[in-house]
């Protein structure tokens, strides 16, 4: 379903309106140059605009998308006209490729469209703006005698978008075209940078139409070279009379049921034209100003109905259509109204005001789609698209290129196969998260399965596992994959069972389903054991801290199987370290260090200061808990240190000053670390330098509080004494993440007090 409900208001309505306006005039000339590119009966352009603008639209679900005969369909028409023998016969392939479409909406076909890559999509909005562009040139000067709809890089008089260019710069131009031309894209030129022209309910491309008329029409008392023919006018066909308007309706030829062609002519139908709605629908989403998304797949629904209806009338197929949509869009378009408005006047158009439609010259509707074009073409569309690197910038300009000297459906396909390449290069480059973790008992290498894995994945796969060397420990996570390819699940199971075990090679299976016939095994322990705390050394822990956060900072943390060990850590805990940290929110001890259940104690208080609580806590877990570590962690910004400056600046107590009872205690272990107050106030310092100032009094802190640890717990300094631990200090940056370590904890002779300062000991 849309994204938003659509909503109708008289301001919409009128909006709406004025664009269905703006869209009649611009599909008018394009309805009848499809027709006759496709070797078909011009007005069955038109009846296929028609239905496009009132069946389609009514149906679907888009705001903005508007519907009609695609010039990506002209070769595959006139080739299906040919091959059936008849346009009869064509009618009923259109009929049940109708049907066809309407199975695809209903089976959800649209989802394939969530696949469509928007370097494709992007490619295609520019490409279309590019084609406008030049193929609006020739018609603007009045060479060009092509059909208007043509958007194929071959043309129908053998020459091409750039020779038509060339013929024309060579002395093919007529003047009354031309002066209507430059006099159009002036016009809307001008009127696009008058504001209050702009935002006025009078659409510049009818004004700039009406104006085409009346230049018509004077043009042809000059008479000579101003006078404009007929191939440079819309060219509607009359009837004389209702009998024969109903003439002009033809129906599918029912004998052909038996004929073998006619279905797949069908299929031939709803796949070309299903692939171009969608592609067309992605793209002019990205064009709508609100940025609403259309339900896909009741788009295939809806033009399933429609040209169902074609089928049966006498109409070409249809598809959405990226030109009419980006011109509605454009042009204000709020709702589906102004699709439908357009195929109404389209009806009337045809029925009532077919002599007055054949006074507009070309090259006045030449000059808005060309404006048009511009505004696709966007030279910022470019940059961002640079910017955005090869990956994407690649396939969009092969797009861009492909479409211009193809045609639209060719040139689609190019450059969704050159999308698909790099997309397959780059999953087959980084099929797999493969992160090294620094573990006390060796490095752990973590393997990541995508979401998806499939076959293409396998030789990446293969080569990641036939790189680990003897003794080297794997730990493989299917936790975030939905799909693994059958080959690369027997890939997995073959080496777990038989390489791995000749080549010394340990593997852990993490997050597989049941449904992959391979469950999970555990083969060596992720966490901290016993064995593994009694080995360690203080400046393992250090390295496995460091580690921890750089991987925190590059944001490859680890995908930790935390419920595993919640069950491996029940009976008892083994920590590495003990930290004593700040209650600030933004330091979470264990994520910062990117550290698993049962690694560390963590002991937070305001300010990381030490206290008699604090300090027995840390006692315990050197004396009793057998830690290795004690780190003492602060952090820039620190709030607790932040007002114990102010308040020793103040030389205030902290009740007074703040109602708090008991924080006086806090602030009386951070004052020894202020020290060299700034000459001036406090409040006369500039943010930055208050900032830095209290930054180094933080630091200062940890280190003041790492010596009274040692100096102040017995058995802590005995165990640093007897080299069992270490003490040292670390910052957190709040801005980016990372954690400075230093100094290592003083080595004094039991029961001596600590002298050596802690800033001076080795790092």
């Amino acid at each position: 379903m849309s994204s938003q409900t659509t909503t109708y208001s008289s301001s919409t309505v009128i909006r709406d309106l004025i664009s269905g306006v703006v869209v009649f005039l611009v599909a008018l000339p394009l309805c009848l140059g499809i027709a006759l590119a496709s070797g078909a009966d011009l007005f069955s352009g038109l009846l296929s605009g028609i239905v496009g603008g009132i069946v389609v639209a009514a149906i679907s679900g888009s705001h903005t998308s508007v519907s009609g005969p695609a010039a990506g369909l002209t070769a595959i028409v006139a080739a299906q006209i040919a091959a059936l023998g008849s346009f009869e016969a064509f009618l009923l392939a259109v009929l049940i490729g109708g049907a066809i479409q309407i199975g695809f909406g209903i089976a959800k076909g649209g989802a394939l469209s969530a696949f469509f890559p928007s370097s494709v999509i992007k490619g295609l909005l520019v490409a279309i703006g590019v084609i406008l562009i030049l193929k609006q040139i020739p018609h603007v000067f009045g060479h060009d005698a092509d059909p208007e709809g043509d958007m194929s890089f071959v043309q129908p008089d053998s020459e091409n978008t750039f020779t038509e260019i060339f013929l024309m710069i060579a002395g093919d131009i007529h003047i009354g075209a031309m002066v209507i031309g430059i006099a159009s894209i002036l016009f809307l030129a001008i009127w696009d940078r008058i504001p209050r022209l702009k935002k006025s309910l009078v659409p510049a491309p009818l004004v700039v139409v009406l104006l085409g008329v009346a230049l018509n029409v004077l043009f042809s008392r000059f008479g000579g070279k101003w006078l404009i023919g007929e191939s440079h006018l819309v060219q509607m066909p009359i009837a004389s009379s209702a009998s024969e308007f109903i003439g002009f309706l033809r129906l599918p030829d029912f004998t052909q049921l038996v004929n073998p062609a006619v279905y797949i002519g069908a299929i031939t139908i709803a796949v070309v034209a299903s692939l171009e709605t969608l592609l067309n629908l992605e793209a002019v989403d990205k064009l709508d100003t609100e940025k609403r998304n259309s339900p896909a797949s009741r788009e295939l629904i809806a033009q399933g109905c429609g040209n169902m209806v074609c089928g049966m009338i006498g109409g070409l197929p249809v598809t959405s259509v990226i030109v009419r949509s980006s011109v509605n869009v454009n042009a204000g378009g709020k709702t589906k109204l102004a699709a439908i408005f357009h195929g109404i006047l389209l009806l009337l158009s045809v029925a009532i005001l077919p002599g007055y439609m054949n006074m507009i010259p070309l090259s006045a509707l030449a000059a808005i789609l060309l404006v048009t074009g511009f505004k696709l073409a966007s030279p910022t569309l470019f940059k961002q698209m640079w910017k955005e690197g090869r990956y994407q910038f690649v396939p969009f300009i092969i797009t861009v290129v492909a479409i211009v000297f193809t045609d639209l459906l060719i040139g689609i396909l190019i450059g969704l196969g050159v999308a698909v390449l790099f997309i397959l290069n780059s999953n087959l480059r980084r099929p797999i998260r493969r992160i090294v973790e620094t573990h006390l008992a060796g490095d752990i290498t973590h393997i990541e399965l995508a979401n998806q894995v499939s076959f293409l994945n396998r030789a990446a796969i293969e080569r990641i596992l036939d790189e680990a060397k003897p003794g080297t420990r794997l730990t493989i996570d299917a936790s975030a994959s939905d799909y693994i390819d059958p080959d690369v699940l027997s890939l997995i199971r073959d080496y777990k069972t038989n390489t791995a075990p000749a080549r010394d090679v340990l593997v852990n299976l993490v997050g597989f389903r049941s449904k992959y016939q391979l469950s999970d095994d555990v083969q060596f322990a992720d966490y901290t054991t016993r064995e593994l705390q009694d080995k360690a050394t203080a400046d393992q822990v250090i390295k496995t801290l460091r580690e921890g956060n750089r991987r925190f900072v590059s944001g490859t943390r680890l995908n930790r199987d935390l419920g595993r060990q919640v069950n491996a850590t029940a009976m008892g805990q083994n920590p590495l370290a003990a930290v004593l940290s700040c209650i600030d929110s933004r330091v979470p001890t264990e994520l910062v260090f990117d550290l698993g259940v049962g690694d560390i104690f963590s002991v937070r208080v305001a300010g990381n200061i030490i206290g008699t609580k604090s300090l027995g806590s840390l006692e315990y877990a050197v004396g009793v808990a057998g830690v290795k570590l004690v780190v003492v962690l602060g952090h820039t910004r620190c709030g607790a240190v932040t007002s114990s400056v102010h308040l020793v600046a103040g030389k205030q107590d902290a009740m007074s000053a703040t109602g708090c009872e008991h924080l006086q205690s806090i602030v009386d272990e951070i004052a020894p670390s202020i020290k060299d107050l700034p000459p001036r106030s406090l409040d006369e310092l500039s943010e930055e330098a208050l900032e830095n100032y209290v930054d180094n009094v933080a630091k200062q802190n940890v280190i003041h509080t790492a010596e009274e640890i040692t100096r102040r717990s017995q058995v802590i300094r005995n165990a640093v004494g007897e080299g069992r631990v270490k003490v040292i200090g670390a910052l957190y940056d709040v801005k980016t993440g990372e954690i400075e370590f230093f100094g290592a904890s003083p080595i004094e002779p039991e029961g001596e007090p600590a002298r050596k300062s802690f800033a001076d000991s080795p790092h």
